[in-house]
C-alpha cells in the first residue's frame, strides 16, 4: 500500500454544469446534457454532443478575463475548473508559485487551428491563431490566469488523458517533489475531433446508451475538471480542509490495437487490478465503479469482461456518466474523478441513463434511487486510444493522518540511444563529419526501412511511426532487449502530419467521406502506443507533449517510475516531424515560434535502467523549470554539479551561454542545434549528442541546458562513470 494523497479542491465544468452543485444537481436528478450541436460551427448536425453549456464569451466572464478570439475553448474550459478548485483549497499566490499544474488534453488549440487552416498558406492574420496549437501552450495559457507556476507539463493519452494526469500528480506528492499538484484535464469539441470519431463510426445518431443492447456509439463532449493534491505536510501547514484521497492509481497498456480493445479486456484489467493494488484494498472495499462506458459495442463488452475478472460475482455498483456528460476524451479522466468525489460526499451513486434493454453479456447498471447510498471508495476507469487504460481508486477523508514514505533515489543509467534526425541515421558518423544544415527547414535522412517492417507495412505508416518503431527497435536490440519494461514518449506536436492530412481533407472536401486512418493515427500517443502494441508491453505507458520540454519532462517521469516501482528497462523516446505547412511557418523567420536556427526533425529512442552493467553512461539529474529567473537556472546548475561533487562539466550542450554560471564560461560549449536544427524535440538529440559524446571521447561529464521555447528551462546532467 502506497501513501494515500489528500484532496482539498476540486472544480468541474461539462455538459451538465459550470460548477460541483450543478453537476452534483443533473447526477441528483438524471439529467443529461447530451443534446443538439449548439455552438461548434459543423455541417453535421445529427449527432448529439455534451456541449458545455456557456459561448466563450459567457466563459471569459465566468473566470474574469479579457475575451480574445486567440483563446482555444480548452483553455477556457480549463479556467473555468482551476477557478473553482484553486477556490475551494484556498491556494494563495505563493502556494502556486511553488505549486506544479498537470493537464491532460488532445484537442489542445484545435478549434483555432481549423478555423484557419485553409488560409494559413495566404492570410499572415491567420497566423497568430496557429501560436496556441500545440497542447502545453493551451496548458500555459490557462495557467497564467492563475500565476506562475513552478513546473507545467502536458499529458496527452488521448481518453486517459486526464487520469494520467492525476496519477503523475500523486506520484509527485508521495515523492515530496512537490506539496501541492493542481492535476486534471481540459478538452473542447472541434470540427477536426467530431469528424475525426464519425469517420471510424463509433458516433450516435442518438442520445448514447452505455451497456444497452441497442448500443450505437458514443455521443462527444467537452469539458474541464481539475483536483487539488497535497501532501500531508502542506496539508497541516496550511490548516487545509481535506475533502477526499487518491489511495492508488495504476496505468497499463492493453498492447491490442490502435482504437478497439482487446476481448478479455486485459489492460482494463491490469490498470484496475493495479489501482487496487496500489491502494492496498480488496476489490470488496469498492462501493461504486464509475466505468469508463462509452457506449460501444466494442468497449462496453470489454469493459465488462475485466470488470468480471475484477470483482467475480461480487460486482458493485457500476454506472457510467458519459450518459450524463457525452464522451468528454481527454478530459473524462478528471471529470469522472470530481463526479467520484461527488458520490462520497453525498452519498449517491448515479443511475446510467437509457439502459432500458441492458445486454446480457455486459455488467448491470445502477438504476432507480440514486441517493442515500454508502459510498466511501470509488473505483474510476479511463481507457483510451491505443489501448492506454487507468484507474483510479477514490476514497473519503482517512481518519487518521498518514505521512508520505521516505523513498531512496535510484541511480539510472543509459544503456543504449538511438537517434534518426538531419544527419546519417542510427550510426555517428554525425561525431566527425557532421552534414552542413543549409536550409530553413531540414528534413530527417532516412534509414534502410527493411530490417524493421515489411514494405507493405511501410506503405501504411507515417513517416514519424516510421521513425518511431525504427528507433525503439534499435535501442531495445541494442540493450539486448525484445520488449520494454514500459514506454514514455515525448512530443510537442504530435503526428503533425496525419492531422495536416485530416484537416486538409475537410478543408477541401467537406466533412462526408473522410478517411479513418489519418484521424486514428493523428493522436499524440500513436507512437508510444504504437511500440507498446508491436512489442507486446503491458506496462506503463504515457505521452508528454509540452512544447520543448516534452523529452526532459519524460525523463523525470522515468526517474519517478524507477524511484517508486521495481520496474526495469523503460523506453523512453522523442518525436516531432516536419510537414508542408507547419513547416512554412516555422519557416516565415521564426515569427510566431522565436527560432533563430533551422528547423527540423527528430526521433530518439532511449533504454533507461537502474542496472549499471553494460551502461553507456548515468543520468545524475533533471532540472525543469516553467519561466524561472536567470539566476535560478544557474543555481539548479551548480547544485547539480555540486551534488556529482563536480565544479565544472568537460563539454556543455547549450542553446544560451547567458543561463551558465561564471564557472562554466571556459568550458567547451556547443550548440547542437547548428548539427541537428532546431525543433520541439531539440533537446532528445542534444541528449543523444551527449550520451554519444561520452561513449567516444575522452569527456567524462556532459551539462545539456535547453530553453529552446524561451519559457520551459531545463537541466540534464549525464556522467560516465
Amino acid at each position: 500500500m502506497s501513501s494515500p494523497v489528500h484532496i482539498t479542491g476540486a472544480g468541474v465544468v461539462s455538459a451538465i454544469g459550470l460548477d460541483k452543485a450543478s453537476t452534483l444537481e443533473s447526477l441528483v436528478k438524471g439529467i443529461s446534457g447530451v443534446e443538439r450541436i449548439k455552438y461548434l460551427e459543423t455541417s453535421h448536425d445529427e449527432f448529439p454532443v455534451g456541449e458545455v453549456k456557456a459561448s466563450n464569451e459567457e466563459l471569459c466572464s465566468i473566470v474574469g478575463v479579457e475575451f480574445s478570439d486567440l483563446v482555444p475553448r480548452t483553455a477556457l474550459l480549463g479556467m473555468v475548473a482551476l477557478k473553482e478548485a484553486i477556490g475551494q483549497a484556498g491556494l494563495s499566490s505563493g502556494d502556486i508559485s511553488s505549486a506544479s499544474l498537470i493537464s491532460g488534453t488532445t484537442v489542445g488549440g484545435m478549434d483555432k487551428t481549423e478555423k484557419v487552416f485553409g488560409d494559413l498558406p495566404s492570410k499572415e492574420e491567420c497566423d497568430p491563431y496557429i501560436s496556441s496549437h500545440g497542447c502545453g501552450r493551451t496548458t500555459e495559457i490557462m495557467a497564467d490566469v492563475f500565476g506562475k507556476f513552478s513546473y507545467l507539463t502536458t499529458v496527452s493519452t488521448a481518453c486517459s488523458s486526464a487520469a494520467n494526469s492525476i496519477l503523475m500528480g500523486v506520484e509527485m506528492i508521495r515523492l515530496g517533489k512537490a506539496d501541492i499538484v493542481v492535476a486534471g484535464g481540459s478538452e473542447s469539441l472541434s470540427k477536426f475531433h467530431l469528424n475525426g470519431f464519425n469517420s471510424l463510426k463509433t458516433l450516435d445518431t442518438e442520445a448514447c446508451r452505455p451497456f444497452d443492447l441497442t448500443r450505437a456509439g458514443l455521443n462527444l463532449g467537452e469539458g474541464a475538471a481539475f483536483v487539488i493534491l497535497e501532501s500531508e505536510a502542506s496539508v497541516k501547514r496550511r490548516g487545509a480542509k481535506v475533502i477526499g484521497e487518491i489511495l492508488g492509481c495504476c496505468n497499463a497498456c492493453d498492447a491490442f490495437h490502435q482504437t478497439a480493445s482487446s476481448a478479455d479486456g486485459e489492460g482494463a484489467f491490469l490498470a484496475m487490478t493495479g489501482a487496487l493494488a496500489d491502494a492496498g484494498v480488496s476489490a470488496d472495499d469498492i462501493d461504486y465503479v464509475n466505468a469508463h462506458g462509452t457506449g460501444t459495442p466494442n468497449n462496453d463488452l470489454s469493459e465488462s469482461a475485466a470488470l468480471r475478472r475484477v470483482f467475480g460475482d461480487n460486482l458493485p455498483p457500476v454506472s457510467s456518466t458519459k450518459s450524463y456528460t457525452g464522451h468528454t476524451t481527454s478530459a473524462s479522466g478528471s471529470i469522472e474523478a470530481v463526479i467520484s468525489l461527488l458520490c462520497i460526499q453525498n452519498g449517491i451513486t448515479p443511475s446510467g441513463l437509457r439502459c432500458e434493454n441492458p445486454d446480457p453479456e455486459c455488467i448491470s447498471q445502477v438504476s432507480g434511487d440514486v441517493t442515500g447510498k454508502r459510498v466511501r471508495k470509488v473505483l474510476s476507469n479511463s481507457f483510451g486510444f491505443g489501448g492506454n487504460d487507468s484507474s483510479l481508486v477514490i476514497s473519503e477523508p482517512i481518519d487518521t493522518p498518514c505521512e508520505n514514505e521516505a523513498y531512496e533515489p535510484k541511480s539510472v543509467y543509459v544503456k543504449s540511444a538511438a537517434a534518426i534526425s538531419s544527419q546519417k541515421p542510427l550510426c555517428d558518423d554525425w561525431m566527425t563529419e557532421p552534414e552542413a544544415i543549409e536550409s530553413r527547414l531540414s528534413f530527417s535522412q532516412n534509414p534502410d526501412w527493411k530490417p524493421f517492417f515489411t514494405p507493405m507495412e511501410g506503405r501504411r505508416l507515417s513517416k514519424i511511426l516510421k521513425r518511431a518503431i525504427a528507433t525503439s527497435l534499435t535501442a531495445l536490440k541494442d540493450a539486448g532487449l525484445e520488449q520494454p519494461g514500459g514506454v514514455i514518449t515525448g512530443t510537442g506536436l504530435g503526428c503533425i502530419e496525419n492531422s495536416e492530412v485530416f484537416l486538409s481533407a475537410i478543408c477541401t472536401e467537406g466533412e462526408e467521406c473522410l478517411k479513418p486512418t489519418f484521424f486514428m493515427n493523428s493522436t499524440h500517443n500513436t507512437v508510444g502506443s504504437t511500440i507498446g502494441i508491436r512489442t507486446k508491453c503491458h506496462g506503463y505507458n504515457t505521452t508528454i507533449s509540452h512544447q520543448s520540454i516534452s523529452f526532459e519532462s519524460s525523463l523525470l517521469d522515468a526517474i519517478d517510475k524507477f524511484t517508486l516501482s521495481p520496474v526495469r528497462n523503460l523506453l523512453v523516446s522523442s518525436f516531432d516531424e516536419v510537414t508542408p505547412t507547419f513547416g512554412n511557418l516555422f519557416k516565415k523567420g521564426g515569427r510566431l515560434f522565436g527560432l533563430d536556427k533551422p528547423y527540423g526533425e527528430a526521433a530518439a529512442s532511449f533504454v533507461l535502467d537502474t542496472y549499471k552493467d553494460g551502461a553507456l553512461c548515468r543520468l545524475c539529474g533533471v532540472w525543469v523549470k516553467y519561466c524561472p529567473e536567470v539566476e535560478e537556472v544557474k543555481d539548479s546548475i551548480l547544485a547539480m554539479l555540486s551534488k556529482e561533487n563536480l565544479s565544472t562539466a568537460d563539454l556543455v550542450i547549450c542553446a544560451d551561454t547567458k543561463l551558465l554560471p561564471d564557472s562554466l564560461h571556459g568550458c567547451e560549449v556547443k550548440d547542437y542545434r547548428d548539427v541537428f536544427c532546431e525543433g520541439q524535440s531539440y533537446s532528445a538529440l542534444a541528449f543523444y549528442a551527449g550520451v554519444r559524446l561520452l561513449c567516444g571521447t575522452g569527456h567524462r561529464s556532459v551539462l545539456i541546458v535547453g530553453s529552446s521555447d524561451k519559457t520551459n528551462v531545463s537541466v540534464t546532467l549525464l556522467r560516465k562513470d
